[in-house]
C-alpha cells in the first residue's frame, strides 16, 4: 500500500509540475522574435504590433486581445530597417478583416516615412473586432501583415485552457483518493483497528 500511494503522490506531483511550468503559459513579456504573436513576417517585411491603453493599465501591451474599449494607443514597430526609409501606413477597420470595402474604417494612418522606425495612431474602440492592416506602397496589398484585434470579447478557447488544467487535477486527486479509500489495504487496516 505504501508503495500505492507514493506512486499516486509523484504521479499528482509530475502532473502539476508539467501543468504548471513556466515555459508552459509564457506571458508575451518572454517570448522573442519568430514566437511573438505580435510580430508578423511577410515575404522580408517584419513589423511588430503593440496596442496600449494607459488609462486602465499604465504597462499593459496588447496584440490581438484588448481588454476594454475605450482610447487606444496603437503602435507598429518597423523592424525590417528598409521601411523605415520608404511610406508605411496603418488602417483600422471594423470587422473581421474579410473584405476591407465592407467594414467602417475607424483610423487611417496614411503612409508616411518614419525615420525612428515606430507607427503611431490614437483611435477610441468599441467591443467588437476589427483588423489592423500595415501596408507600404512599394508592397505586394495582398500579403500585407494584418492582426486581429478582439476588443473586450471573452476568449472561449483561452479560458477552456484556463480552466482544463486545474479541473483534471482535481478530477485526478479524487480519483486517487477514491482508489485509496477502495483499497484493500485500507479496510483491512480499518477491520483491524476496530477490534
Amino acid at each position: 500500500m505504501i508503495r500505492q500511494v507514493t506512486w499516486a503522490g509523484s504521479t499528482v506531483l509530475l502532473l502539476v509540475a508539467a501543468l504548471y511550468h513556466p515555459g508552459v503559459a509564457a506571458a508575451h513579456g518572454t517570448v522573442s522574435g519568430e514566437d511573438d504573436p505580435c510580430m508578423r513576417r511577410v515575404g522580408e517585411i517584419l513589423v511588430h504590433f503593440n496596442a496600449y491603453q494607459p488609462q486602465y493599465e499604465l504597462k499593459g501591451q496588447y496584440c490581438t486581445d484588448i481588454p476594454k474599449e475605450g482610447d487606444t494607443f496603437l503602435v507598429v514597430d518597423l523592424v525590417d530597417p528598409a521601411l523605415r526609409s520608404e511610406p508605411v501606413g496603418m488602417r483600422v477597420v471594423k470587422g473581421n478583416g474579410g473584405n476591407e470595402a465592407e467594414g467602417e474604417i475607424v483610423v487611417d494612418v496614411r503612409p508616411s516615412t518614419h525615420p525612428d522606425g515606430v507607427l503611431r495612431g490614437e483611435v477610441r474602440l468599441d467591443e467588437g473586432l476589427y483588423t489592423v492592416t500595415i501596408a507600404s506602397e512599394k508592397q505586394n496589398l495582398m500579403r500585407r501583415p494584418q492582426y486581429l484585434l478582439r476588443v473586450h470579447m471573452i476568449d472561449y478557447q483561452k479560458l477552456m485552457r484556463s480552466v482544463a488544467a486545474p479541473l483534471i487535477g482535481v478530477l485526478l486527486f479524487a480519483w486517487l483518493v477514491y482508489k485509496l479509500l477502495r483499497s484493500k489495504w485500507l479496510q483491512s487496516w480499518r477491520t483491524g483497528s476496530t477490534q
